[in-house]
């Protein structure tokens, strides 16, 4: 019986092979359609703008055009390197990011395990819905709700504060209520949406695991301890490695909204900074290798991250 089976194995890998490629194409190509479909936008809306890193080595002129302009090798980037706004722009933007990954990255996990522990779903249900909207919203609007709610003349927070004989405070006017409000929006902003990936991964916990932890006599938190933590830690050190390669971008739109000319000590970071030169200024060289050297970054960081996950025993993404 077993040669008959691995005999036929054979033959019909035999057939495989005679067949090749046509063969299969011919006969699934509907789905090879619905594969190409996808694959064409990577390739149009992300590799193909790739050969414009060029202009990141080169003194480029619009009328020049990309091949015509002079090359100039890693002038542009001496040059960028040496200026103190950049190094401003790497300063604010790892003190952002770090921060950001500190306080939103892990309020949603938070969350996650609070949501997971209510017993009524409908209560459930209705909490995550108000959460998960602020996501779903620009940040032109949430920027335009920060400022009728926080600003320091007619803001709706400091009126409250004033009537209840408080000082107003100027949330959105001084660097450092800046820095806190801006973490804050972020955390309201972000925490909802991140929750559903956690509760979904804590969906799939054998739920006779803790059936046995309550005849062990284990209580509710020792149950998340020890339970429902370890059983999603290869989420979060998933997650953990895709942030961490998003740690030298920021966003643009985030500052962007929130920003004011009163507080320009953290707002000057690398995207504002790419749109200042490439836009701004057309200097488009200089955009280009900024952005180039925050890719660069970020996908050494994505790699380190992900070695070290697999040196602590974890699988990683790569």
């Amino acid at each position: 019986m077993k040669v008959a089976n691995a005999s036929k194995t054979n033959h019909n890998a035999l057939l495989r092979k005679q067949e090749g490629p046509l063969y299969f194409l011919k006969r699934d190509w509907q789905l090879y359609l619905l594969v190409a479909i996808p694959l064409a936008f990577v390739i149009v809306f992300k590799y193909l703008p790739m050969t414009g890193l060029v202009i990141a080595f080169k003194d480029y002129k619009i009328a020049r055009g990309f091949w015509g302009s002079e090359w100039v090798g890693f002038q542009i980037f001496q040059d960028i390197f040496a200026k103190p706004d950049f190094t401003r722009a790497v300063r604010n933007t790892l003190l952002l990011n770090i921060l950001d990954l500190i306080f939103s990255f892990t309020m949603p996990i938070i969350l996650a395990l609070m949501l997971n522990e209510v017993k009524s779903v409908k209560f459930k249900r209705a909490n995550q819905t108000l959460l998960y909207l602020p996501h779903f919203l620009s940040w032109v609007i949430i920027g335009a709700i920060a400022y009728q709610l926080l600003s320091e003349g007619s803001g709706v927070v400091n009126n409250v504060i004033e009537l209840m004989g408080g000082n107003r405070i100027p949330f959105l006017q001084e660097d450092t209520n800046w820095l806190i409000s801006y973490l804050a929006i972020g955390v309201w902003n972000s925490m909802g949406w991140g929750t559903i990936i956690y509760l979904a991964a804590m969906s799939g916990i054998n739920p006779e695991l803790y059936e046995a932890a309550t005849v062990d006599g284990a209580g509710r938190w020792r149950k998340v301890w020890n339970i429902t933590v370890p059983s999603i830690r290869a989420t979060i050190v998933t997650l953990l490695i895709m942030n961490l390669g998003k740690i030298m971008e920021g966003s643009f739109e985030r500052i962007y909204a929130l920003q004011n000319k009163a507080t320009t000590e953290f707002t000057t970071t690398i995207p504002v900074l790419v749109y200042r030169w490439g836009i701004e200024s057309g200097n488009f060289s200089r955009a280009t290798a900024v952005g180039l050297f925050q890719s660069v970054i970020g996908i050494i960081l994505v790699i380190t991250a992900d070695r070290v996950a697999k040196k602590l025993g974890e699988d990683g993404i790569l």
